[in-house]
């Protein structure tokens, strides 16, 4: 697995929030949409009005830590008429499996939008493995059924071999 979908001490929160303040999930959600593309993850994360002076991502092992503010737009003296805007600390971790290169991680807000560009880790690709110390076929043997079976017998051991 590449990303970890399922947070138990997350979902737990978001329980706990719904539960005690309605609504106040909604306010503090970070949007997500996250997808694998050739050998890259790419992360995708709503903050609009987010000035990337705000936006903090730390990587520690494997879990990417990301954390916004926004502040907001009135001064002293405003007169608030409707303040539906969120506001305030934004946070999400992401744990990433070990076939990513945590290392290598890429980070632009854009737009609104923050991407993370995460890479596959090298180890993890995939990649041909040459067959090493097989025989090459030899014209001694000239019945066709000998040199067969021992083309046979040959091909089993290398796969259990292996």
């Amino acid at each position: 697995m590449t990303l970890m979908r399922f947070d138990p001490f997350r979902e737990l929160d978001r329980l706990a929030e719904q539960a005690l303040h309605t609504g106040a999930r909604a306010l503090r959600s970070m949007p997500m949409e996250a997808l694998r593309r050739g050998d890259e993850f790419l992360i995708f994360l709503d903050l609009p009005g987010v000035l990337p002076d705000d936006v903090d991502v730390t990587v520690e092992r494997n879990v990417v830590s990301i954390r916004a503010t926004r502040a907001p737009q009135r001064q002293e003296g405003d007169e608030v008429i409707v303040d539906e805007r969120p506001y305030g600390q934004f946070a999400r971790q992401l744990f990433l499996g070990e076939n990513l290169d945590p290392g290598r991680l890429s980070a632009d807000l854009e737009n609104g939008v923050l991407n993370l560009r995460i890479p596959v880790s090298e180890q993890s690709k995939p990649r041909r493995v040459p067959l090493g110390g097989q025989p090459t076929a030899t014209t001694a043997d000239t019945s066709g059924a000998g040199a067969s079976d021992t083309a046979n017998q040959q091909s089993t051991e290398q796969s259990t071999t292996v």
